[in-house]
């Protein structure tokens, strides 16, 4: 660990670094958290289209079979996902090209070989899964879903090496832009020409296929300026990372879509209602997954290096953008639930407490920041998974208890209790990791104007009758109270800087931060695959990976921000 670090001591040069770890992080992340804003409006048209034109009973039978992709996806990655993006990170920043070589062509192998078993025995088998969950009229999309899962599962795998780069575009061009945006053309096409149901899961299996052609495209490119040599396989380092976290991010997206799926196994009717109240939840942290992928890549650089004070700085920084970019879509679900529902349908506002207490988990989950993309990146994925299981163990059994009695509140109860669980567990060991803790001053003044704008909602809501005057009114009120209130207690010195370094890309008409450098051209601080950063104090300069830079794992059917129909979890 450098001498500075481990004093605490902070010199001029180090505070440059860490300002500019910071801006590149806010290149990748303002990149990605547009990104992600726009695919989360993809999807939430698909589910307010499927469920206007087709009902409510459809929007389940749609949220029950991308729960068994989702699943399934994660046992075919095999962990890779993590994997990849970390050993690409470590091999770009010692110029190791044959390793980083094997390492891709072994990680996307693996991926689509154990995709291929994986959907065919998913075909076969379709027909017995949906008696499981008592609707014969899922095996279609099961079906249809198995022609998807290796087209997805590779589409996974070459983004996330690509996101080793430090470079956010491939995975939100392809995956948050193109993927849910064609698929949301198919959908509004399927459902214009009476395709139904059916339809819309044909339009997830060719927006996944010509995803993932895009994606292996992106990935190529990037491969080429490396320097040529042989490929060298280290299949004990990778395995030994990945199977872990496979463990960990497959228990991680069990915690996500168990609920769904013993719903269906309890044959509850309002599986649909309680998928577009999470789908609403979902909005609310939707910048979770976007600030991890832009986060991820930054903290195995830093952590690999032993540069803790910036792993605890951009943690720290991480979790206030999360934190105040979401709070005022937490503060309309607590105070609207029942108005944000009937966008749906008047059927559908039955799900508002399901809202306001999956809110509450996933409050939590915002406030405690990426603290499992913390422990994935700094290589204790065998924690991370414990923290899985657990987690996972303890949802099964609430849901289990719950279900019965209390139907879709109780399985909402019980992912929020678990979710809260694991990432309280979470903080206290990147605590004793890294000696970082997610709570700062500017996350303070967040809060702060979150309560003054629940305060404001809460009145508003009160004082204005009827729908769709009160959700109006109250979402007026409360972003330009809360706006109102960050503004007047003061920007951060890492606020000013993102802001800064948006302004200037945006300026230079390169919003997404790229600087048309290539990233493995040789520079002053090392080999050809250097990603040391050069010093940048202006902010505005090329910095040397070209492109700053995935639960789910950031990334993926879990948060990755890539349009599930379900929630973000930190891992």
């Amino acid at each position: 660990m450098p001498a500075a670090s481990a004093r605490g001591d902070r010199p001029a040069g180090d505070t440059a670094r860490g300002d500019q770890h910071v801006r590149g992080m806010a290149r990748g992340g303002g990149l990605n958290l547009v990104g992600a804003l726009l695919s989360q409006a993809a999807v939430f048209l698909i589910m307010l289209l499927l469920a206007r034109v087709l009902g409510i009973r459809e929007v389940g039978r749609y949220a029950q079979c991308y729960a068994v992709l989702s699943l399934a996806g994660l046992l075919s990655l095999s962990g890779f996902r993590a994997g990849l993006t970390r050993f690409v990170a470590v091999h770009l920043a010692d110029d190791d090209a044959p390793a980083l070589r094997g390492t891709i062509r072994l990680g996307l192998v693996v991926s689509a070989g154990s995709s291929v078993v994986l959907a065919g025995a998913l075909a076969w088998g379709a027909p017995w899964l949906a008696d499981r969950l008592h609707d014969p009229g899922l095996v279609t999309g099961l079906r249809l879903v198995a022609l998807t899962l290796p087209a997805s599962t590779v589409c996974e795998a070459a983004l996330a090496a690509t996101r080793g780069w430090r470079t956010q575009r491939p995975f939100t061009f392809i995956g948050q832009l193109y993927e849910p945006g064609t698929r949301l053309l198919l959908t509004v096409l399927a459902l214009a020409t009476g395709a139904g149901l059916t339809g819309a899961f044909w339009a997830l299996v060719a927006a996944g296929w010509s995803a993932a052609v895009l994606a292996l495209v992106a990935l190529a490119r990037l491969v080429r300026r490396v320097p040529p040599a042989r490929p060298v396989h280290r299949p004990g380092d990778l395995f030994r990372f990945s199977t872990v976290s496979w463990v960990s991010s497959l228990s991680s997206t069990g915690l996500i879509w168990v609920d769904t799926l013993l719903l269906g196994f309890f044959a509850n009717p309002e599986i649909g209602v309680y998928n577009v109240a999470t789908r609403l939840v979902t909005v609310a942290i939707f910048v979770l997954a976007p600030v991890n992928a832009a986060f991820g890549p930054y903290l195995a650089h830093l952590y690999h290096r032993g540069d803790l004070d910036d792993v605890r700085r951009v943690y720290a920084v991480a979790t206030g953008w999360v934190v105040r970019l979401s709070l005022p879509a937490f503060v309309a679900l607590l105070v609207l639930p029942g108005d944000l529902l009937r966008v749906f349908g008047g059927e559908v506002a039955t799900g508002a407490a399901v809202t306001v207490i999956l809110a509450l988990g996933q409050l939590v989950n915002a406030a405690t920041g990426p603290c499992g993309t913390v422990l994935n990146m700094s290589g204790r994925v065998a924690l991370n998974m414990a923290d899985n299981l657990v987690a996972l163990v303890l949802n099964v059994l609430l849901n289990l208890w719950l279900i019965p009695a209390y139907g879709i509140v109780g399985a909402a109860a019980a992912w929020s209790a678990s979710l809260i669980v694991v990432n309280i567990a979470r903080v206290v060991q990147v605590r004793h990791l890294t000696g970082a803790l997610p709570f700062t001053v500017g996350m303070a003044k967040g809060l702060a104007a979150g309560v003054a704008a629940l305060a404001a909602g809460l009145l508003v809501s009160g004082l204005v009758p009827g729908w769709p005057w009160r959700p109006v009114a109250g979402l007026t009120t409360i972003v330009a109270v809360y706006l109102g209130t960050v503004l007047a207690l003061g920007l951060s010195r890492e606020d000013v800087m993102v802001l800064r370094t948006l302004a200037r890309r945006r300026r230079r008409g390169d919003p997404s931060g790229t600087t048309g450098e290539d990233p493995t051209s040789p520079d002053r601080s090392g080999g050809a695959l250097s990603d040391r950063p050069d010093p940048d104090p202006a902010g505005d300069g090329p910095t040397r990976s070209g492109l700053p830079g995935s639960d789910r794992a950031g990334g993926g059917p879990a948060g990755d921000g890539r349009g599930a129909p379900g929630r973000a979890v930190a891992q």
